[in-house]
């Protein structure tokens, strides 16, 4: 509230403006105690092999405005360890979620289509930190884009916010993220089960966030 002045008298354009109240995260253990956030199901998260997988994603994906995305990369342990991410990219509508793995001969004509489209608008968390590697990796420029990161700062919380975070303010859900996921090797030529539920759940809960928060129901610019 604005404080009270003595002996003073001000119009309304002159009064000071009271000053912005920054928003606090929820912690770690008021997260634990939310109910469970609801996972996509196996069968809706796709392993992207075979040009007919790709095709069906790419239709999948093109009827959509906004989707969801997300990279993950093999964890560097040493500080002088090369960094080759990202190994792994995710995009998720609100129903499916469909995994690339960047592996020897990465399938370039449908990530290009996807990752640069400007009508495809990327939904996602510190999308700032994905350009580069996107660019030196594939030669990628990552197009229409929204980082939710910048979102929530926007939003009153001063400090960073990712999405289990996010998930839990929006949604009042945990998200599980399990650290043997989080370290696992992301280049491995196969995924793990844990892997695969792990990578789709990060794409699709940043939609879920976005959708959360009304920002798809505002009209775009």
């Amino acid at each position: 509230a604005v404080p009270r002045l003595k002996n003073t008298t001000m119009t309304p354009n002159q009064a000071p403006k009271p000053a912005r109240r920054h928003l606090e995260r929820p912690s770690k253990e008021q997260i634990k105690l939310l109910p469970p956030f609801d996972a996509l199901p196996r069968q809706h998260i796709h392993v992207l092999r075979t040009p007919e997988d790709f095709a069906f994603a790419l239709a999948q994906l093109r009827n959509e405005p906004f989707i969801g995305f997300d990279t993950e990369s093999k964890p560097c342990f040493t500080s002088d360890a090369p960094r080759t991410g990202p190994h792994v990219l995710q995009f998720a509508t609100r129903e499916q979620a469909f995994i690339v793995q960047l592996n020897n001969d990465p399938p370039l004509d449908f990530l290009r289509e996807v990752i640069e489209s400007p009508h495809m608008v990327k939904v996602g968390f510190g999308l700032k930190s994905d350009r580069g590697p996107l660019q030196r990796k594939l030669g990628l420029q990552l197009g229409a884009s929204i980082d939710l990161a910048t979102g929530m700062r926007k939003l009153g919380y001063k400090q960073a916010v990712g999405v289990r975070t996010a998930v839990a303010i929006a949604l009042g859900r945990r998200l599980h993220k399990a650290k043997s996921a989080t370290t696992s090797n992301w280049a491995a030529i196969s995924l793990s089960e844990g892997q695969v539920q792990y990578a789709g759940e990060d794409a699709f809960a940043a939609l879920a966030v976005f959708y959360a928060l009304g920002l798809g129901d505002r009209p775009r610019s």
